[in-house]
Parts: C-alpha cells; structure tokens; sequence
C-alpha cells in the first residue's frame, strides 16, 4: 500500500512499511530517547498482565484494532512483549462503515499494520447506519462483541485484548455518576470480562492498558514513529461521552488538578472491590420467588438495598433496577399489606403479609403505544387523535408565547421516540425544584383515566424523557440565548379523513 490516509497530524506520518521516500520515518529510528522509553512503558504494561493475570503462556490473543492511537499502541506493545509472555497475536479489525470511505480507509490502515508484522488479521463488516439515534455506539459495541464471541467459539484464538485506558476509565465513571448509579456502575470498566460461548470454556476480554493515559500511549507511537488513524467522529459533541471528554473532564483537571482523573479511575478500583467482596456475601443472595421481610427488616439500610437488587435480577430480569426503585421497594417492606409500586416495563412489587412478590402483567395495555419521530419529522397518534411534529426554529414564528415549548437540536439525537409515559419515568420541567414522577405532575392536573395512561412523552435514547405534553422543558434541555436553530415539538389535532 503506497500511503495511508487522515493519520494524526500531531506526529511525524508514517508508513506501516520500513522506508524513509516521501518523508515517511523508519520505525525504530529516531531519537535517542527511544528505547528507555519504550522499555520503561513497555515494562510498566508487563507488570500489569502479571500482577492482574491477564495473559498466561500459550494464549492466543486477538487485539481489537481499530487503527486509533490506543489499539495501535497496544498492539506494538504487546508485539514488544509477546516472547516475554509466551503468547500468540493476531488482529481483530470490525468496519462500521459509518464514515464511508474513512471506515474503508482504517480497515486497510489495519490490514497494512497486520501484514507489515506478519500477524493474521479477523477482518468483519459489520455496516450500521450513519443516521441513526444516540443508541448506534452500544449498537456498535454490541456488533463487536458478538464477533469476538465468534472467534473465541471458533477457537481461532482464547482471548480478545482490547485499548481501553485510564480516561476512558474515568470518562465511564464519570456518566455514570451523571446518570444516576450504584457502587456497581462506580467499578466502570473492568480489568477483564468473562464472554459466554458455545463450549461453555473459561474466554475473556482482557484490558491491559486501563492503567495508562492517553498521552502516555501517543508520545509512545511518536517515539516508535509511528502512525494511526484520526477518528473525526470522537470529537463530535453531539455524543455524550464526547462531550465529557473533551468539556467536562478538561474543566475538571483545570479546577482541580490533572490528579482528578486518576481519582476517578482510583474511586473504580476500589468499588469493584466492593462488588468483588458482596457477590461472596450470603446475605445478599435472594431466590426466585418472594422475598421474606422478617431477616430483610433486620438487616442494615446498605445489605437491604443489595438484597433487593439482587432479588429483582433474578425474579424480574428484564426490569431496569434503579436507586430510587430500590427505596421505592424498601419504602414499600416496612408500610401496610396491599401496597404496591409499580415500575417500568409492566412489574409490580406488592406488599403480602410475610414478604414481596414481584409480578409482571400485560407488557403493552390499552392505551400503550410507541413511535419513532424524526428530527425534524412528524408522526400521528391514531390512538389520541392528534399529530406530533418536531419542527426547526426556521419554518415557525420565533414568538416569545412559546419559547418553553424550546428545545437545543445539538444536544438531542436525530431520532426521538414518542409514546405515552410509563410507570417509573421522571420529569423535571423547568421553573420547578427538582425532577418527579411523570405520574404525580399529571395527579396533580388532575388527570385520570385512559387521558392520563395515553399521555405523550418523547424519549431521547441515552437521556431520559426531553418533552411531556404540556410541560415547560426542562432547563438543561433549552437553548443558549444565541442559538442559531431551536426544535419545536408541538401537538396539533388530526384532520378528519373524508368519506
């Protein structure tokens, strides 16, 4: 291959091939800082995969390369260590295509790294499409796991290495945080991650690198001379966790150091070993079936809520367990027999008189419906008579009468999801004190019945719920004073068809 495209511009471009035409550096040349360095990080990784027991001798290890500076850098340094750890190394390369020619571009990227160090390369294609909502990274994640559960199945190879780092550490425990969780979400992303496959054997996903920065694993590739490819798409704030990276996380090490990073990443080690310490715990195991409130009532506030996790997981396995479920739930143990809670997804916990049952009823009632919605697009709701368009500031009146009615296009993906709410989901309108159930603001409306089942919210995946019918929007969701565009979602009645 005679060049290699959109490599990082911040270091010298080199070629995957050892030649100096056309200003390409030869890899191992260069400064003389070159080989402490490398034997100084290159150590500091080994002592990792030892002291974890990440690798042993004789394991045929995949790296996930998608031909950015970290799966680049872990690739080289594994290369550096393979006859240390006695291990063998091929590539593992998945094309999204969600950049067209830049994804084609990286795959031969990472087909040039894989024969210019003779390694075997388990290349797939796994297209998904560029416009869909915020869910496509999970999408993607998801794709690529399952062809990792392949190659393992397969047998071509017993583990899969993949580059997450320190950051990307920090950045998960960070939304999470963000986003509501618990000790367990606190562990963020762990050392190593046991995949099901068909046999039934012992396959892991091992991240040696979680350890080590970002700018650590880049002045490496420089001093080796080597290139990688620059994905325009990480900077794109339009994503959630971009804008952590390059907004929250900078702020953050300005205000506090750049030491916050690493206490993040610190706070992560040590709630695994919480998580590591209670899986062991016999008090927090629950059975299939009711969960008996005479030893639950007599345990401490923190073993009850890891009881009551642990007893849905296994009775209620598709329900989304929240922190607020969880005091819902202990809230509901200590009151009069009879009570209930309901939740998202159709369960209901009841209060009986020795414990909790737990039941599912009717996943989709009378009045439940669910439909995409464009932005900007319109849907109808034949179920409510009436039509629901999200609407670009440019083709309606800017009028003061509705600027609570105003939403940030920039912060919200291209796709929504309209249904009616549903127990569990939570709103925080704006000029209120904080966020509440979707069920209490429309009590306190007065609203009752099949009106109050059938009322519309819109859902933007990864976010929560971003508009409820006749609701101010919520402040974090309005758009700055100088915003050049502003989404209107509005309802309107549906015309009659003629006979």
């Amino acid at each position: 291959m005679e060049r290699i495209a959109v490599v990082s511009t911040e270091l010298p471009v080199p070629s995957c091939q050892s030649r100096q035409s056309n200003g390409y550096r030869v890899p191992g040349t260069g400064n003389s800082r070159y080989h402490s360095f490398v034997h100084e990080l290159a150590e500091r990784v080994l002592q990792t995969i030892r002291k974890k027991q990440l690798l042993k001798p004789g394991d045929r290890v995949a790296v996930a390369v998608s031909g950015g500076a970290d799966s680049v850098a872990l690739l080289l340094l594994l290369l550096e260590l393979r006859s240390e750890l006695g291990i063998v190394l091929s590539v593992a390369h998945v094309n999204h295509k969600l950049r067209g020619e830049e994804s084609d571009e990286d795959e031969e990227f990472v087909t040039e790294l894989s024969r210019h160090h003779s390694l075997d390369l388990h290349a797939r294609k796994a297209p998904l499409e560029s416009n869909r909502s915020a869910g496509i990274e999970g999408t993607a994640r998801e794709f690529r796991y399952n062809f990792f559960r392949e190659l393992l199945s397969a047998g071509k190879v017993s583990t899969i290495a993949t580059a997450h780092t320190l950051d990307d550490q920090a950045e998960t425990v960070l939304l999470r945080v963000l986003r509501g969780t618990g000790v367990r979400g606190l562990a963020g992303i762990y050392p190593r991650l046991r995949l099901d496959v068909k046999d039934r054997a012992v396959r892991e996903v091992v991240r040696p690198l979680l350890g080590f920065h970002r700018h650590e694993l880049a002045a490496f590739l420089g001093e080796r001379g080597q290139g990688w490819r620059e994905d325009l798409s990480n900077r794109d704030l339009a994503f959630l966790r971009n804008r952590v990276r390059h907004k929250v996380l900078p702020l953050l090490k300005e205000s506090f150091g750049p030491g916050a990073v690493d206490n993040l990443a610190d706070l992560a080690e040590i709630a695994r070993a919480e998580e590591e310490h209670w899986e062991d715990h016999a008090e927090v195991r629950a059975e299939v079936g009711p969960l008996r409130l005479v030893p639950f009532l007599q345990l401490p506030i923190a073993t009850q809520r890891r009881l009551i996790r642990n007893w849905l997981e296994k009775n209620a396995e598709e329900l989304s367990v929240t922190f607020r479920l969880i005091e819902e739930i202990r809230e509901l143990a200590q009151g009069p027999v009879g009570k209930q809670v309901e939740s998202a997804g159709g369960y209901t916990v009841r209060r009986m008189k020795l414990g909790l049952g737990v039941e599912r009823g009717d996943e989709r009632g009378p009045a439940d419906y669910e439909y995409p919605l464009r932005i900007p697009g319109r849907v109808e709701i034949a179920e409510l008579g009436i039509c629901i368009e999200a609407v670009m500031a440019d083709t309606v009146a800017r009028q003061d009468a509705w600027q609570e009615q105003w939403l940030d296009p920039a912060r919200l993906p291209k796709h929504l999801l309209i249904r009616n709410w549903r127990p569990g989901d939570r709103f925080w309108p704006a000029h209120t004190k904080e966020e509440r159930k979707v069920k209490e603001l429309l009590s306190d409306r007065h609203l009752t019945g099949v009106v109050k089942k059938s009322w519309p919210v819109v859902v933007a995946e990864g976010i929560g719920l971003v508009w409820v019918r006749g609701f101010p929007i919520p402040s974090e969701f309005r758009p700055r004073a100088d915003a050049g565009q502003v989404l209107w979602i509005r309802d309107t009645e549906l015309n009659p068809e003629p006979r």
